[in-house]
Formats: structure tokens, C-alpha cells, sequence
């Protein structure tokens, strides 16, 4: 059971690690055609586009979705954990 908790929680630390990485990379001049960006754009648009069509960026000048995205996984995993365990 041990071993399952973890696997999980460590899922749940990559895909907020890989989100933080798409924050910072917003934040610096990138290619976003380079291999690896294309990577973390395909692995972390999925939980954003969501986010990104509830409140447009284009609305209010700034990206939001990334906090709600955290929130959201923040929730999932409590939820995952009070389920299993």
C-alpha cells in the first residue's frame, strides 16, 4: 500500500514540477519549436487548455490558468488520497 501511495504522490510532484517549468519558460524568451518545449507544451496543455477557456488570457492581460491548474491538481490528489487511503 506503501509503495502505491508513493507512485502516486510522486505522479502528482512531476506533473507539478513540469507545470512550474511551463510558469518559468513563459517567463524567459523560448523557441517553441524546440524539441523539449514542444514536449512540456503536448504534457501540460491538457490540464491548462481547460483552465485557458474558462478565462482567456486575452481577457485580463495575464494567464491565470496556471494557479488554477495547481489548485486543481492540489484538490485531485487530496481526493485520490482520502479515497485509497
Amino acid at each position: 500500500m506503501l509503495i502505491l501511495y508513493n507512485a502516486i504522490h510522486l505522479l502528482f510532484r512531476a506533473v507539478y514540477l513540469l507545470l512550474f517549468v511551463r510558469v518559468i519558460i513563459s517567463w524567459i524568451p523560448h523557441d517553441r519549436y524546440h524539441p523539449l518545449v514542444e514536449k512540456l507544451y503536448a504534457l501540460t496543455d491538457p490540464i491548462l487548455e481547460p483552465f485557458q477557456r474558462l478565462l482567456p488570457p486575452q481577457s485580463i492581460g495575464i494567464d491565470l490558468s496556471p494557479i488554477f491548474a495547481f489548485f486543481a491538481l492540489n484538490l485531485l490528489e487530496n481526493a485520490v488520497f482520502s479515497i485509497l487511503f
